[in-house]
């Protein structure tokens, strides 16, 4: 088996025509996802509840789909899950943070570097690596009083991937829709070119410099030493310019069994993505070495939408197919009498999380 990068590297070969950019991928959002509203208020008439999503994973505030805790959807994992999902821990931010967040990481058995970031959010935002005292300090005090955060181990792994996850409630087995393997962006510095200069030279980043601009602002006019690589996002999100590459070919049976095995785990879990890193594709298509950094609910995506060579005929496609599954795994929960959210809690969780998210920093 051939380790991603050689992978990578030889689709690269032979697709060097491939565009760089999705012809879609930095649409405004109320552009790409009007079909996509308009296909749930059809779904949401036809089943007669458009919350209905809600219900497919009804342990989760709004079954994932915006508003909810990133941890306590982790805090659901039991024993076997647990293994597979990085260590993290959980606080408020407010008085004393520095001396709670490092009681808090010793109770997790974390130490320096670990991933500071908000427990509700979306895209990516606010996530930043804390590599020391000094680091986490200024890291906590960039969020508001009163906001939760998480702090995970930051997992040595190169290679994160999203695994996107469907089980109906009357289906023992689940099936993976989507892997998609995130590359990160990197500028290679020739010596004599500032960062601004290498950004505006780059096939890729010189099309969409404001997605990384805010990011490098203190070093734009820096110049990085001849072979000198430069990473330009931490966060694995499309929005925050990672590139995303559709990795269907690596979906194995034996990466699914052992999924299954994880998301039985987590009780009337139905539908979402689980983002993790993984030692390398190689191990991950046996279902080995990988740790879990999140598990996202119905308001995830197939991500390998996002890869340059999807059409967009393909990216609704796989949208609505998605979306239709949740009205579908919706209705069977509600027949073993589970509830929806309802319109309204849809709408609170959703002005709660776009309020926290216009509060946090820029993500790393």
């Amino acid at each position: 088996m051939t380790d991603v990068s050689t992978a990578v590297d030889s689709r690269a070969t032979a697709t060097k025509a491939a565009p760089t950019v999705s012809a879609f991928e930095f649409w405004p959002g109320w552009i790409f996802y009007t079909p996509i509203v308009l296909y749930w208020i059809i779904l949401g008439l036809w089943y007669r509840d458009f919350s209905l999503p809600t219900a497919a994973n009804p342990r989760i505030e709004t079954g994932g789909l915006c508003g909810e805790s990133k941890s306590s959807i982790l805090d659901m994992a039991g024993d076997v899950a647990r293994r597979w999902i990085a260590p993290y821990a959980v606080l408020t931010t407010g008085a004393d943070d520095t001396a709670r967040a490092l009681a808090a990481m010793d109770g997790a058995g974390l130490s320096f570097p670990v991933v500071l970031k908000p427990d509700i959010g979306c895209n990516g935002t606010g996530v930043r690596i804390m590599r020391d005292v000094d680091s986490l300090t200024q890291g906590m005090a960039a969020f508001g009083r009163g906001v939760p955060v998480m702090l995970q181990h930051l997992i040595p792994y190169g290679h994160e991937v999203g695994i996107f996850y469907i089980r109906h409630p009357d289906q023992k087995n689940g099936r993976i829709t989507s892997l998609t393997y995130k590359e990160v962006p990197c500028l290679t510095g020739d010596g004599h070119s500032t960062v601004e200069e290498l950004l505006h030279a780059d096939a890729r980043t010189r099309l969409v410099p404001h997605i990384y601009i805010p990011r490098l602002r203190a070093r734009l006019a820096e110049v990085p030493p001849a072979g000198q690589s430069l990473p330009l996002v931490f966060a694995g999100n499309h929005c925050k310019g990672s590139i995303f590459h559709d990795r269907a070919i690596d979906i194995t049976p034996a990466l699914e069994a052992r999924v299954n095995e994880i998301m039985r785990d987590i009780p009337d879990f139905h539908f979402g993505r689980i983002d993790a890193k993984a030692r390398s594709l190689a191990t991950l298509r046996e279902g080995e070495d990988f740790q879990i950094i999140e598990i996202n609910g119905v308001g995830s995506e197939a991500t390998h939408i996002w890869d340059a060579r999807t059409t967009l005929r393909h990216a609704y496609a796989t949208q609505f197919m998605h979306y239709r599954e949740t009205f579908r795994i919706g209705a069977k929960k509600r027949r073993e009498g589970w509830k929806s959210s309802g319109a309204m809690a849809m709408l609170r969780a959703w002005l709660r999380q776009r309020r926290l998210m216009a509060s946090y920093p820029l993500n790393d």
